[in-house]
């Protein structure tokens, strides 16, 4: 009796976030009936540049094939200074899973508890800080080219804290069970900035290449990573794939 109030309850309040994160205006961007691939892991690629802010890789869904394809994460320039990034997230909700797309802002808002790992693990953000308009990496949880960026500090706070094993990427039933702080219910009512052209040209390219959708890579794609958007793809493990002679 008791899984079962708790069930009902978390539930409830879930629905009852996920009212208020629509009513701020956060709209679902696309739904699915199968529930998205468990996160891979691999290593990051560094920074290639002061300033960069890393958007962690996440399963877009292809309404025309019905198939997941992976978007690798990648180092991107936010829109102006100040700004963090927001992942999107997947949410189980009413037997269905809706994605919520990413957006910049001051504050980081909810992404549905989903750990994305360099930072990105379930609330917040602490892979860096912005200072004076000049943004500061912590090295504790990210990679850094330290011949191309400067300012770099340690954190080890978020590193020593226990993490979720739960390499789910959506939120809810079967997933992972998590509802909006007050702090990011907050961050809802910010003025956020949609994602960069550079960012919707990292969803298209995946889009194209066969070789990120599900059915070809098995949850394990080759082309995890980018140090840039156009710039290079590393694998799982950090090292760089290597260009075949016709680009692909």
């Amino acid at each position: 009796m008791k899984k079962v109030f708790k069930k009902v309850l978390f539930t409830s309040i879930f629905m009852f976030c996920i009212f208020l994160v629509r009513a701020q205006g956060i709209e679902i961007s696309v739904t699915a009936k199968i529930a998205p691939p468990p996160l891979p892991t691999y290593v990051q690629p560094p920074c290639p540049a002061d300033g960069y802010i890393w958007t962690p890789g996440y399963w877009a869904f292809d309404e025309a094939t019905g198939e997941y394809y992976w978007v690798p994460g990648v180092w991107v320039a936010p829109p102006a200074p100040d700004l963090l990034w927001t992942p999107p997230y997947w949410a189980f909700v009413n037997g269905v899973y809706d994605f919520y797309p990413g957006y910049w802002g001051t504050e980081v808002g909810f992404y549905g508890g989903i750990n994305y790992g360099f930072g990105y693990f379930g609330v917040g953000f602490s892979g860096g800080r912005w200072i004076s308009n000049v943004f500061h990496y912590n090295t504790a949880v990210v990679n850094v080219n330290k011949t191309a960026v400067h300012h770099v500090y340690v954190d080890k706070t978020a590193v020593n804290k226990p993490l979720a094993a739960n390499r789910a990427s959506f939120n809810g039933e079967g997933g992972i069970r998590s509802n909006p702080t007050h702090a990011e219910t907050q961050a809802v009512k910010q003025n956020r900035q949609q994602p960069t052209r550079e960012q919707e040209t990292q969803v298209n390219n995946a889009k194209a290449d066969k070789d990120e959708f599900l059915s070809k890579n098995h949850g394990t794609p080759t082309k995890m990573s980018m140090d840039k958007v156009g710039g290079e793809h590393f694998n799982p493990k950090g090292q760089k794939i290597r260009k075949l002679s016709n680009n692909k």
